[in-house]
């Protein structure tokens, strides 16, 4: 019977991937801007023009100006986007990822953070970046992407999943109801 209720339970991919991208990104792009632009007092251009440094390198990316802090943006979502896609691929396989979403969004969140850090930078333009941060950062960096960017997908996978469930047209063919007369 579980497994007939997970599978009732999947969120739809046309939900998931847009929203949850879209609020990874806005989620995404108001942390950076508030701990590296604010706290650690990055110039806010270079924020994203080291995103666009991915496909240009980073003296091109550096070089361009608002371009290509406007393409770091728009790199960003595009992003944002595919973490959204690979969790609900995720949930597709893992259905306990849309029954405990909030444990599952954290831990989805730090292994984005990883997956980003050691995976998608060095075989980027960018290439290998030195060590790991300092603490704090690290800390930040963690707890941010935990909460910002895991978090928020498996919210909108949860909430996708249950609209599935409690529609009446996707439940297949209605059961008689039976009105009591008194």
């Amino acid at each position: 019977m579980r497994e007939q209720n997970d599978i009732a339970n999947r969120p739809r991919a046309i939900d998931t991937i847009p929203l949850g991208g879209l609020f990874i990104g806005l989620f995404d792009l108001i942390f950076a801007f508030t701990f590296y632009g604010f706290i650690l007092r990055v110039p806010l251009l270079r924020i994203f023009q080291s995103v666009a440094a991915g496909v240009l390198g980073r003296p091109r990316a550096y070089a361009g100006g608002v371009r290509t802090f406007l393409l770091g943006i728009i790199l960003h979502f595009v992003v944002a986007t595919c973490v959204a896609t690979v969790y609900y691929l995720a949930t597709l396989v893992l259905p306990v990822l849309i029954r405990h979403p909030v444990l599952s969004g954290l831990i989805y969140g730090v292994a984005a953070y990883f997956g980003m850090k050691f995976i998608i930078l060095p075989i980027s333009a960018i290439g290998q970046r030195g060590s790991i941060p300092r603490l704090s950062i690290l800390i930040t960096e963690l707890v941010g992407h935990a909460v910002l960017v895991g978090l928020p997908v498996a919210l909108v996978a949860r909430k996708s999943a249950r609209a599935i469930d409690n529609n009446p047209s996707s439940a297949g063919p209605a059961e008689p109801q039976v009105v009591p007369l008194i």
